[in-house]
């Protein structure tokens, strides 16, 4: 999980803040109190990209190349993949890389765990399954569907499909907010532990490739030329600021609003090493790689997500040394 930081993969821009002490202890405001509007929402315990055909830089990928979804058994297992679509299969793959689980390791049994939540970040995830059906029931009616068919049309199928998986039974959300999708989840994680909702919370952010979410991805009014979809998920283990473990980063509040061009709070990661749009899945495939890419020394870099017509999210991440 860890990586080190590179210069080379941030945009500059002017510092404006919190910084994480040498100690890993929550970060304060400029003004040293703790209290200000900039203060840690969130500790990151573990972040993984599970970015198929990507390129990820020195000391981000893990040992073993990302497996596309066809192939999640490799990781995974068979059983209990054959009904599960893409988007589904790449995030459950992202979530087994956080937890730091062996290849095919052994399904977990017993009781659901109350205090971890799970949510997801997809705007597209089960888009093919929802026009295959609706299609067939425009020309053959209901006859045509099956009812072990219907749980892959539900839009929280994907976060309904990783408790289950990982036996997490916390509150269980998806959002599909556009471009903002993957920050707003993020910022959802930090309410549900600040509230006490939850004591750990599972964020992963998931998109396909498939024609049908290619075609509505291009066809979006913010979309932009020559940044195509990319199927890949990521995940972060989120906690409680000031939780027993050390963290691998803090992350301060999310701010709405930003301009597209407007200065960040600190360095930009640059999402171009990327090389294509996770759409929905966004902002916590920036925040897990902005992770990953830290650990050197304590650094603060932004995650900036979204457009025009979804609006802009910002998010501050403070890797601490490793």
């Amino acid at each position: 999980m860890t990586g080190r930081a590179d210069a080379a993969h941030l945009a500059p821009t002017s510092d404006r803040s919190v910084q994480m002490p040498p100690d890993g202890s929550p970060a304060t405001d400029s003004a040293g109190t703790g209290n200000g509007p900039d203060r840690p929402i969130a500790a990151v315990l573990a972040a993984s990209l599970h970015l198929p055909g990507v390129g990820l830089p020195d000391g981000v990928a893990d040992d073993e190349p990302a497996c596309p979804s066809e192939r999640a058994a490799d990781l995974l297992g068979r059983k209990g993949l054959l009904a599960k679509e893409p988007a589904t299969r790449l995030a459950l793959c992202a979530v087994h890389r956080a937890l730091g689980l062996p290849p095919k390791a052994p399904r977990r049994t017993g009781p659901a765990d109350p205090g971890m939540a799970v949510v997801v970040s997809s705007n597209l995830g089960n888009v093919a399954t929802v026009g295959d059906i609706a299609c067939r029931l425009r020309d053959g009616g209901p006859r045509e569907v099956g009812p072990l068919e219907a749980p892959n049309a539900s839009s929280n199928v994907i976060a309904g499909a990783i408790a289950i998986w990982f036996r997490f039974g916390g509150p269980n959300l998806t959002v599909c907010s556009g471009a903002t999708a993957g920050l707003d989840a993020i910022w959802l994680a930090g309410l549900l532990l600040r509230t006490g909702r939850a004591d750990r919370v599972v964020v992963v952010g998931t998109e396909p490739d498939d024609p049908q979410a290619q075609a509505l991805h291009a066809a979006r009014e913010g979309a932009v030329a020559g940044r195509p979809l990319r199927a890949g998920a990521a995940c972060l283990l989120l906690s409680p600021v000031g939780a027993p473990q050390r963290p691998l980063a803090l992350l301060g509040p999310v701010r709405a609003g930003a301009p597209t061009d407007g200065s960040p709070h600190a360095p930009l990661v640059d999402s171009t090493v990327l090389a294509g749009d996770h759409y929905g899945a966004a902002g916590v495939v920036h925040t897990a790689l902005a992770v990953r890419l830290g650990g050197g020394e304590a650094t603060s870099v932004t995650v900036r997500c979204g457009d025009p017509v979804d609006g802009v999210r910002e998010l501050s991440v403070l890797v601490g040394p490793r």
